[in-house]
């Protein structure tokens, strides 16, 4: 499931406040309990996100009319000469709330939605992945990790576990964390740190991963989309963080261990079974038997099989899915097609997994896989067509580059135009994700915004979208708002049957605060002082 941002099966953010706060939580005084009444304050203000894009939408069109009649513009900053700049240099914004602006509304309502980039990326790709999710594969690959890790390092593999389980969507909450806790208790050591250790991985470290999954297109066909405010030939693909995303599943598991076994751990103190609000002796999940076992070596043998067809059209220099003109990967076939690779990487290794452990038999179970995850996403469908309109009406309006412009001459007066301003972008997205849960839906909204803006000071999206990433990550597992928050706080509440809402989330700020901290600095490191690529092909500056 995508845009989970591990925060619901539908992608989209509770506006359900939680209720089970225990009076006796000695989280739940003082400051902190103050800060929390207020990002489920603020939070429950907003409207669903659907609503909420709906009303985006209608603000657009209002503003639009009040600052076309007041003649608003600003310099192109483009180039003469370049695709999509203004005759006479200047971009006003244009006026939705007229007889032609109602014309174009009405006519384009339609091909927004069909035309939103990340729709049909996500689509196909989940149907590779429905594919390896049903047929059990990805539950048995969890299982196996988690279970067979030594006591030395089961802390890192919990956490590592918890990253690689995002591609495939709730399986992090239903699986990883509620087995965590078990595993931690059976070592004799605290269920709930290895419950917290299980939930920072999966939910802080939702945008690192060694695979590319549906969060992938579905970001970058938002920024790209953004980015052709600028420039209108600009091209997002959605492999354009995966360096980054990959050195950030090792970085992520080792600060989160880190952070379990010298913060966590020690402050939640010996265990006492008699805080337990269940028969922890009747608690089992059961390891991967041994046909589950010789699945996952075929699935194993098969997604290498998959991967090397793969390179043979991309490795030599006459590989068929190389750039045709340029004899390069960069702008070829194969990284454009990224997301039907996607597809075949976990649907062939999910049905030959499935076909052996016996969970799929023929093609009318990969159709009902798939069909089971499409059914899922009617939610997801209608935020799309609401954010598509709003996304739209920013781009014809121009008011998406007006204030990138204005924005960018800001920084630049401000002293804010070098790398610096990424701390504070990605401080603004986690504020933001405190409230706004859902991760496209941050984004369809903050993109068209912060992606010009940046760009107009010399940064290229693929590095913007990857600092959003971080920020919309961290703050997840502090956040009220989280809808998967309610589940995590009654799977904790089976160990210490009196635990509220402010001591899980008191127990899970070491992780963002570590996180925010540690991930940015690997962030600078990565691209600033080592001059890395964020992606295959990914530019970090960007000049016109």
């Amino acid at each position: 499931m995508p845009d989970n941002n591990n925060k619901a099966s539908t992608g989209l953010p509770s506006n359900s406040s939680h209720s089970s706060t225990q009076n006796n939580d000695p989280a739940n005084t003082g400051w902190f309990s103050r800060f929390l009444a207020g990002v489920e304050w603020l939070g429950n203000l907003l409207p669903h996100p659907i609503t909420l894009f709906a009303m985006l939408a209608l603000f657009i069109v209002l503003l639009s009319g009040l600052l076309g009649y007041f003649d608003v513009s600003v310099i192109d900053p483009r180039p003469e000469g370049a695709k999509g700049r203004e005759a006479d240099g200047v971009i006003e914004v244009i006026s939705l709330l007229n007889a032609e602006g109602l014309q174009r509304i009405v006519t384009g309502l339609v091909t927004n939605f069909t035309g939103f980039a990340p729709l049909g990326t996500v689509l196909v790709a989940l149907l590779g992945v429905s594919v390896a999710e049903h047929s059990g594969l990805l539950s048995t690959l969890m299982r196996s990790m988690v279970m067979n890790a030594s006591k030395q390092v089961v802390t890192v593999v919990v956490v590592f576990a918890g990253v690689v389980s995002n591609t495939a969507s709730e399986l992090g909450y239903v699986v990883l964390i509620p087995l965590a806790a078990m595993i931690f208790h059976s070592l004799g050591r605290h269920p709930l740190a290895g419950l917290a250790a299980a939930f920072a991985g999966v939910s802080a470290g939702y945008s690192a991963n060694l695979l590319l999954g549906t969060v992938d297109p579905l970001l970058s066909g938002i920024t790209q989309d953004a980015s052709r405010m600028i420039d209108p030939e600009y091209v997002v693909g959605p492999e354009v963080n995966w360096y980054f995303m990959i050195i950030s599943t090792f970085a992520v598991a080792i600060m989160g261990a880190v952070v379990t076994e010298k913060v966590v751990e020690p402050r939640l103190g010996t265990y006492n079974p008699d805080e337990a609000s269940i028969d922890l002796g009747k608690q089992q999940m059961d390891a991967p038997t041994a046909q589950e076992i010789k699945a996952m070596k075929w699935a194993g043998l098969a997604f290498v099989a998959v991967c090397a067809v793969l390179a043979l059209t991309i490795v030599p220099e006459n590989g068929v899915l190389r750039n045709p003109e340029t004899g390069e990967v960069a702008g070829s076939p194969f990284l454009k097609g990224i997301v039907a690779f996607i597809f075949v990487s976990f649907a062939i290794p999910g049905f030959v997994y499935g076909r052996i452990a016996g969970t799929m038999k023929n093609d009318r179970d990969i159709i009902d896989a798939m069909a089971k995850s499409m059914s899922s996403m009617g939610l997801y469908i209608t935020l799309v067509f609401f954010a598509a309109q709003f996304v739209a009406f920013f781009k014809w309006t121009n008011l998406g580059t007006v204030l990138a412009v204005k924005g960018a001459a800001f920084l630049q007066a401000t002293g804010l135009d070098g790398p610096e301003v990424f701390v504070l972008f990605i401080l603004m997205c986690g504020i933001v994700n405190l409230s706004l849960g859902s991760a496209s839906a941050q984004w369809a909204v903050t993109a068209p915004i912060f992606v010009p803006m940046l760009m107009l000071i010399g940064f290229a999206p693929e590095v913007i979208q990857a600092a959003y990433r971080i920020g919309d990550s961290v703050t997840n597992v502090i956040s009220p708002m989280m809808s998967y928050f309610g589940l995590i706080l009654a799977i904790a509440a089976r160990y210490k049957k009196d635990l509220g809402m402010g001591t899980l989330i008191a127990t899970m700020l070491p992780y963002t605060l570590t996180f925010i901290v540690g991930w940015t600095i690997l962030f600078y490191v990565w691209v600033f002082l080592f001059g890395m690529p964020v992606g295959p092909g990914a530019a970090t500056y960007y000049s016109p």
